[in-house]
């Protein structure tokens, strides 16, 4: 079933396509034509998070957005019939990436995006060129970050549960609190709460935050600690762009520190007044900050595939 949300076409000027992964639709757009950019997005956002960026970048790269299971304009489907699970996004991602073909990808990563586009590229490291990485993680919680009590809240199956998918209080809050530089209009947050307007629709944002591995008993933490293994053998040689909103009340200064131990070559742009949607935040900016990023490291000769 195709899934449509009320945004208005002049924030959303996109026509979307489909491929069925994991049994399920997803949704995904694919704009432009060369160099092959795919960017994901975290919880709980959607494509609508990657809009501006692009436009920015349609015009001389080919851009692809998917929207996870579950988000987005993509399937809603039930426990039964989806996992929701790290591992189960992993493959989704290589099942659209062998789909469409591609190779020479640079990634750009946010949120969840971060984790599920890093185990992708460390487990394969010869379809990835480049990275940007934006508020995110590739590594489990830093010993010097609590986990946030409004997070460990949300994960219970009762009060958790009640809160996310009957009152969209992640989702809500998100709108509000994740933009520090520039606060998201009205029209904004109605966008990116658009696709979870109900409790069956808000089933990936609960799922989402009950999959954060905190330990080795949690389901995801095995392919956590896989990726924390192999970041800087499998990717460290790669060009890393990192952008980041220090007034990110979970992905913070400890996080970004913890980068800048494992991967000291990147190239990082922290800003101390910005917050999680460092997209929004920033604007301008930080798509230029992206295509200067693309064409300072370009893609060698024969190596370079266009479509």
């Amino acid at each position: 079933m195709v899934n449509t949300v009320s945004v208005p076409s002049t924030l959303y000027p996109f026509q979307g396509h489909y491929l069925t992964i994991s049994g399920q639709p997803m949704h995904y757009l694919d704009e432009g034509q060369g160099e092959v950019v795919l960017a994901l997005h975290g919880n709980p956002t959607w494509s609508f998070y990657y809009r501006d960026l692009v436009q920015s970048l349609k015009d001389s790269y080919r851009v692809i957005v998917p929207d996870h299971i579950g988000c987005g304009l993509s399937a809603k489907p039930s426990d039964e019939d989806y996992t929701y699970r790290l591992e189960q996004r992993v493959t989704d991602i290589e099942e659209l990436v062998r789909r469409l073909g591609l190779k020479d990808i640079t990634l750009v990563l946010h949120d969840w995006g971060g984790m599920i586009g890093l185990a992708f590229a460390c487990r394969n490291p010869g379809l990835v060129r480049r990275l940007v990485l934006m508020n995110t993680a590739g590594f489990a919680l830093p010993q010097s970050k609590s986990f946030p009590l409004a997070l460990a809240i949300s994960r219970s199956d009762s009060l958790g549960a009640v809160m996310v998918r009957g009152f969209n209080a992640f989702a809500l809050a998100a709108s509000y609190i994740c933009c520090q530089r520039q606060p998201l209009s009205s029209t904004l947050r109605q966008a990116y709460r658009a696709p979870y307007s109900n409790w069956q629709s808000r089933r990936a944002v609960h799922r989402f935050v009950q999959d954060i591995p905190l330990s080795a008993k949690d389901p995801s933490w095995p392919l956590v600690q896989f990726v924390s293994d192999n970041l800087e053998s499998l990717l460290g040689s790669k060009p890393i762009q990192i952008i980041w909103g220090e007034r990110d009340f979970v992905f913070d200064r400890h996080f970004l520190a913890e980068w800048r131990r494992r991967l000291p070559q990147a190239e990082i742009h922290s800003y101390a007044d910005a917050g999680h949607y460092i997209l929004e935040d920033l604007g301008r900016e930080a798509r230029d900050l992206i295509r200067s990023f693309l064409q300072r490291h370009p893609l060698a000769g024969d190596e370079r595939t266009v479509h």
